[in-house]
């Protein structure tokens, strides 16, 4: 016979009460908070230009570019991490390994079939 799940209630659940809790807040934060209305740019104004000059620290764009900048180097940043996560994910524990083959694979069907054709 079967018996009824049971919820284990205990220290486990700690991390996810937190979770629901950090969620609620901010949802009460952005949900509570007044934004401005967008005002766009001026028409023909050069973003990208703005963004490379800002970049240089010349004053030479049509927009302010400071903000676009902060933004841009938050997102490469957050890009480097993860491919440095993905590189460090992706070796091999024993710190071994073969490195590339550039023989056609002669010297490893060597090792797995004793040279036999």
């Amino acid at each position: 016979m079967t018996t009824k799940p049971e919820l284990k209630l205990g220290s486990h659940l700690v991390p996810g009460l937190a979770a629901a809790a950090l969620f609620v807040v901010m949802a009460a934060a952005i949900l509570s908070s007044s934004m401005p209305e967008p005002q766009g740019f001026a028409e023909g104004a050069n973003i990208t230009a703005s963004i490379g000059y800002a970049m240089f620290n010349l004053d030479l764009g049509d927009v302010a570019g400071e903000s676009f900048l902060v933004a841009f180097l938050v997102i490469a940043i957050t890009l480097d991490v993860a491919l440095d996560g993905a590189v460090h994910l992706a070796r091999r524990e024993d710190g071994g390994g073969r490195g590339l083959v550039t023989d056609g694979g002669r010297a490893l069907k060597e090792q797995l079939f004793g040279g036999e054709e």
